[in-house]
């Protein structure tokens, strides 16, 4: 039983190894802003932490995604113009042959945090303890202007603020796009079993 194990772990990782470095190419073109917002979701979330969050120029407004089935899923969508995330962990828990298998970023661990720009988040969930500067909350969504273009539809509930500031930052995503995305001290692992960020 052992070496059926050993086995089945080489042919998952004959798989998932190409497949992980195909992603890490789409994430650095991300980040340098080669790839456009609008993309088809996986069929998973994932979870991001921080100890906390900042931004400068923060918009949300409520709209729909879709994933390869064609399925549409409601979302949250958070636009900051300019953010700073200290002490940030992302993870992501997968199926794998052995069970569940657990992908894992970590980065700004040290004097500097993670920075991104025109960051656009579509979030199932978001929870911390937030302090708004300037919010307009009730705009209609297609009229905010905060974000470079990151706006709703007409007629939608909208929200805006000059900055935003998020302690003890939890979010449930299922996608995030930003032009630049720097993540000082990155730090990737995958790792059997469950160990989310929270």
């Amino acid at each position: 039983m052992i070496q059926q194990g050993r086995v089945r772990w080489k042919r998952f990782a004959l798989v998932f190894v190409p497949a992980l470095a195909v992603a890490s190419v789409l994430v650095g073109a991300t980040a340098e802003g080669a790839i456009g917002a609008s993309f088809v979701v996986s069929g998973d979330t994932f979870k991001v932490s921080a100890d906390k969050l900042q931004g400068q120029g923060f918009v949300q407004y409520g709209s729909v995604t879709e994933n390869k089935k064609g399925q549409k899923i409601p979302v949250a969508v958070s636009g900051i113009r300019k953010a700073t995330l200290t002490n940030m962990c992302q993870t992501v828990l997968m199926k794998s042959p052995v069970g569940a298998v657990t992908l894992r970023i970590t980065a700004g661990t040290g004097k500097d945090p993670v920075t991104a720009e025109n960051m656009i988040v579509d979030a199932s969930q978001i929870q911390g303890n937030a302090v708004f500067t300037e919010i307009e909350a009730g705009r209609d969504a297609s009229t905010l202007d905060q974000v470079p273009e990151a706006r709703g539809a007409a007629g939608m509930f909208g929200q805006q603020a000059s900055a935003v500031s998020i302690e003890n930052f939890r979010q449930v995503s299922w996608s995030v796009n930003a032009a630049t995305f720097k993540l000082p001290g990155l730090k990737l692992t995958v790792e059997p079993g469950e160990h989310e960020c929270f």
